[in-house]
């Protein structure tokens, strides 16, 4: 019987979380799919321990240099051999279901609809994007999903609604073979998803799929990383972004307060000031914003005064 699904699954020094996230794929009611577990050049012994587990719908591929996710899926990719391609992460768990309701959604859209795309539960990051222990959030926040008939490439330039182990794609969503950026180490989800939009629509189900947790090492707490990650965005998407002023001065403007944090303030003026000639208007918007803050210290700061003594 020939394959449905072809499951995509990178990992690098994760033998500690990588058992969990395998069961919960191997565990799905949904059974027609291949497992292709990518060792990106571990130093720990992965190969043994996939290569323990007694199912056939395994196999074990190992790049000979670390690469990074990117790197990784495409890797994958070279070798999957399913109609639909599905991604999951070596520190996340897939919700009972997760495989036969995509499954059964995307083969009843329209060809055009080549990717679905559900929502994670995140477990160590809270809704307004900060991590620490006990913090929980909905990822992408619900309030805000992508609708079948929108400027879809517009929203995603906004903000990305696709990390790709929540979702589910048809094999030729995409001409090319390589779908990720092979040189991003960060925000490779958000620069697919908009590479993605221009050849296929996207198709958002805001029903957690997935359990993710934050970890020490996870990308998406690495700073650096997602500040190279946004700058290969704006590099790659200079067309699409000509035509899109209004992303484009924004994701400037959230670049020069990246800099500005991280005590870099000329390249954070530089940007702010790129930011602000591409849309102008951003810059009312900023003053407000600069407004809200400064009455909010200085209310805080009359509450903090000593009550007078009569």
């Amino acid at each position: 019987m020939s394959v449905e699904v072809s499951v995509i699954l990178p990992t690098y020094n994760r033998t500690r979380t990588l058992p969990a996230a395998i069961a919960s794929v191997l565990s799905q009611s949904y059974t027609n799919f291949e497992l292709i577990v990518v060792d990106d050049a571990s130093q720990e012994d992965v190969e043994s321990l996939v290569k323990g587990i007694d199912d056939p719908r395994i196999r074990y591929i190992r790049r000979p240099v670390n690469g990074g996710a990117a790197a990784a899926r495409n890797t994958g990719l070279s070798e999957a051999r399913g109609q639909f391609i599905a991604f999951q992460d070596s520190d996340d768990l897939w919700l009972p279901g997760k495989l036969m309701k995509q499954v059964n959604l995307l083969s009843g859209m329209p060809r055009h609809v080549g990717a679905i795309t559900g929502a994670k539960i995140v477990y160590g990051r809270d809704a307004n994007f900060k991590y620490g222990p006990g913090r929980v959030a909905c990822a992408p926040p619900p309030e805000t999903p992508v609708r079948l008939n929108e400027d879809q490439i517009g929203h995603l330039l906004k903000e990305n609604r696709i990390s790709v182990q929540n979702a589910l794609f048809r094999r030729d969503c995409l001409p090319e073979n390589q779908w990720f950026d092979g040189c991003a180490r960060a925000n490779e989800d958000w620069e697919f998803a908009i590479r993605l939009v221009q050849h296929t629509t996207l198709y958002e189900d805001i029903e957690p799929v997935v359990l993710g947790f934050i970890s020490s090492d996870s990308i998406s707490s690495n700073p650096r990383r997602q500040t190279i990650g946004l700058l290969r965005i704006l590099r790659k998407n200079k067309a699409v972004l000509a035509q899109r002023k209004n992303q484009r001065s924004q994701m400037l403007i959230d670049l020069a307060i990246v800099f500005y944090k991280a005590g870099k303030p000329k390249r954070a003026v530089k940007f702010l000031l790129a930011g602000l000639k591409n849309h102008p208007a951003h810059s009312l918007s900023l003053a407000a914003s600069f407004v809200r803050k400064a009455v909010r210290a200085a209310t805080l700061k009359v509450q903090r005064l000593p009550a007078t003594q009569s």
